[in-house]
């Protein structure tokens, strides 16, 4: 992989980039690259399009940059550009923290303000979080993205129980999966039983 440094403006986002950059996220990727520069290159294919980079690139933007480094993927093929942006930026979300040794790590960072970056101090305070529950919590309108660190057992007891409720009429939420709607009502069912 070949790192090089090009004008910022031979540079274009992609127009079918579906990963949103809110400006509060900008803002935290700005403040990333002040206090510890930019460690990462922008993916680009051959005609200086993005592939993943979207959101660097805006802060760098933002921050008056003229060049930039970048990387060349222009071995992918036109499908394989496309789903690789998807994959890059859905594999970055599928999982959460381990809160114990989270905790564990931030009391080493004393002067660098880590809720510039998002970590509330509430959101890792281990009495909210049972041992082996990570908890990821992303906003979309009224949906809630939780994931949950699970033994084999625990993990295949669950989906028994998924697949048990399938055949009962569940309440469904606007927006939520077909999994979420059916634990909602594996809790709502053991919360009235008791």
């Amino acid at each position: 992989m070949k790192i090089e440094k090009i004008k910022i403006e031979e540079i274009k986002p992609y127009e079918n980039n579906a990963k949103l950059h809110p400006p509060e996220q900008v803002e935290q990727i700005k403040k990333s690259i002040k206090e510890f520069g930019n460690n990462a290159p922008i993916a680009i294919d051959e005609r200086g399009v993005i592939i993943e980079g979207h959101g660097r690139y805006l802060a760098l933007k933002e921050l008056g940059y003229e060049e930039v480094e970048i990387i060349r993927l222009d071995h992918l093929t036109e499908e394989q550009r496309r789903a690789y942006s998807l994959i890059h930026n859905k594999l970055t979300m599928d999982t959460g923290f381990d809160f114990n040794i989270l905790d564990a790590e931030l009391t080493y960072i004393n002067e660098i303000n880590m809720s510039d970056f998002g970590f509330e101090e509430e959101e890792i305070n281990e009495e909210d979080f049972e041992t082996d529950f990570n908890l990821e919590i992303r906003e979309n309108l009224d949906t809630r993205f939780m994931t949950l660190s699970l033994h084999k057992n625990q993990f295949d007891f669950i989906k028994e129980c998924l697949e048990q409720v399938k055949n009962t009429k569940v309440k469904e939420f606007d927006g939520a999966s077909e999994n979420g709607n059916l634990l909602y009502e594996i809790v709502k069912q053991y919360l009235e039983a008791g």
